[in-house]
């Protein structure tokens, strides 16, 4: 399996495990990730980890027909419940899920992250609450993707395990991402311009709605990240 058969979303999540040697993959599906770092490094090990059994037993699988058992173990299990000390991963990957579930992922599983130095999120939706688990945990952002794939736009993070001082994100770089947001792509600005004609439509809704305290409050937030879009788009 070569870079061609990955998809542009996961070709950029492995562009960031270049060199790690022990990646755990979550949620990994059919196990294209791990099949790809392993054909790319025959030091590579990666655990693939998957909770429902369709997904588990196309991985086993293509880790099968890709010849791959000795450097890949797939798992089943939930979240980081899949791994081991002895495992001794460096790396997890969490792509293609909403970003709370993500969040809860990590949360659930934060004894395992003890040693693990790398941290790859793919969230589909919502990477503001990743970015501030993030802060919160003492995980800092070292780097940020944004990619168009299909009509879809992913946002790829990268974390680094943090001992001391947190990481200061200010509330644009929560929602828009601290390199995300200075590198300013077309993809970029895109998905902000959409997102704002969204919450504009939402406002105009807002007007007709039956519960005036609760439409104020959302009306509150929706008008402050549109000036927080718009103060980085201009």
């Amino acid at each position: 399996m070569n870079e061609q058969n990955l998809s542009k979303r996961l070709a950029c999540v492995a562009s960031y495990l270049s060199g790690v040697t022990k990646v755990a993959d979550i949620g990994s599906d059919h196990a294209y990730l791990p099949c790809y770092l392993c054909l790319k490094n025959e030091d590579c090990y990666v655990v693939a980890g998957e909770v429902n059994e369709g997904p588990y037993q196309s991985a086993k699988a293509q880790v099968r027909q890709a010849g791959l058992c000795d450097q890949i173990d797939v798992r089943k299990g939930n979240g980081l419940a899949v791994l081991r000390e002895e495992d001794g991963i460096e790396a997890v990957v969490i792509a293609g899920m909403g970003g709370p579930l993500i969040v809860d992922i990590l949360t659930e599983g934060r004894e395992a992250l003890k040693n693990v130095h790398t941290l790859v999120l793919q969230p589909n939706v919502a990477a503001q609450v990743i970015r501030l688990w993030c802060v919160a945990h003492h995980w800092t952002l070292i780097a940020e993707e944004m990619i168009e794939e299909d009509g879809k736009i992913y946002e790829v993070l990268v974390a680094k395990k943090e001992s001391g001082k947190r990481q200061a994100l200010s509330a644009a770089d929560l929602l828009l991402g601290p390199f995300l947001r200075e590198e300013k792509s077309a993809v970029f600005r895109k998905k902000w311009s959409d997102e704002v004609a969204s919450w504009t439509r939402v406002l105009a809704q807002l007007d007709k709605s039956q519960d005036p305290i609760a439409a104020s409050e959302k009306r509150q937030k929706i008008e402050e990240n549109i000036a927080l879009v718009r103060e980085v788009l201009q």
